[in-house]
């Protein structure tokens, strides 16, 4: 147990997508994932949607967990857990409607041990400890959920019954939007979002757009925003490639005006050390130790 300032580049960002089934969220899903990590190889996509996921592979060298039924919650725990050790820095649940309402899912389960109210006390711990696994996981985590349109029968005034219409409703549990960093809803066909949830104060109130990969980006420069420059340069001062001072440039994206000219005087460091090394092929032999001006 430790007390320590709190910073907010320790939390891991939790982003939902709704939307209709055609309305683009694992395509959005994974362009945002790409401005999370600026790397392909680092992110895994768990994929419920029968191979939708491979749709997409031209984007780039993405990763993908093919998840069939039975959709129960300890086998998407376990899917997410294989992400984590393979170092995944995002990973996309697509979608964890699924594990709500799809076949071994928590409403197949609780029906199963007969549909009574009392059984929720068998169903619930195991659907919270999916959602714990998402809040918890060591990675950034995408999630997508199935939309529907939300209708109920109001009885007017005069005594007659209509049939009033609320909107879209996310096809999982009550609440899991607000355990999310922000919440994306997917409006229509051309993939038009908007902000149901947003404590990042990015997106929310502002016209709908398109989610990219520079939607990742704002996000992530959000979390950087509590970095210490100290830090910054520490890493950079002891990293040992071109390549890892780009990756640095990509977490640190948030301290960029301090940190860019950091990662200039390194990269020029690191390239005169690289000329200065000789290739093996060049080396030759030294001369021999003369004696009386000849050799011996």
């Amino acid at each position: 147990m430790k007390l320590q300032q709190a910073q907010r580049h320790q939390v891991k960002l939790r982003i939902g997508l709704s939307g209709a089934s055609g309305f683009g969220k694992t395509y959005s899903a994974l362009l945002l994932a790409y401005g999370i990590s600026n790397d392909w190889t680092k992110i895994a996509i768990i994929d419920t949607e029968n191979n939708s996921a491979s749709l997409y592979s031209d984007l780039g060298n993405y990763n993908v967990i093919s998840l069939s039924e039975p959709y129960s919650p300890e086998r998407y725990i376990k899917a997410i857990k294989i992400c984590e050790e393979a170092n995944m820095e995002v990973i996309i649940c697509d979608s964890i409607t699924h594990e709500w309402q799809g076949t071994g899912g928590c409403l197949h389960i609780h029906e199963q041990l007969g549909g009574r109210f009392q059984d929720w006390a068998k169903v619930s711990p195991r659907h919270q400890a999916f959602i714990d696994a998402i809040l918890q996981s060591t990675a950034h985590v995408i999630t997508t959920v199935r939309s529907k349109i939300d209708y109920s029968m109001d009885t007017s005034s005069n005594g007659k019954t209509k049939v009033v219409k609320h909107g879209l409703k996310s096809i999982t549990r009550e609440g899991f939007e607000y355990e999310l960093t922000a919440n994306f809803e997917l409006i229509n066909e051309n993939h038009m979002a908007k902000a149901s949830k947003d404590r990042t104060g990015l997106f929310m109130n502002k016209p709908e757009f398109v989610i990219n990969s520079s939607t990742g980006r704002k996000l992530m420069q959000w979390c950087n925003l509590g970095l210490s420059v100290d830090q910054a340069s520490k890493e950079i001062g002891s990293c040992t490639t071109i390549e890892g001072l780009r990756h640095l440039y990509q977490k640190y994206i948030g301290l960029k005006e301090r940190v860019h000219p950091l990662i200039l005087e390194r990269k020029s460091a690191l390239e005169s050390i690289a000329n200065q090394v000789i290739p093996n092929k060049e080396i030759i032999n030294p001369l021999k130790t003369k004696e009386h001006g000849t050799s011996n």
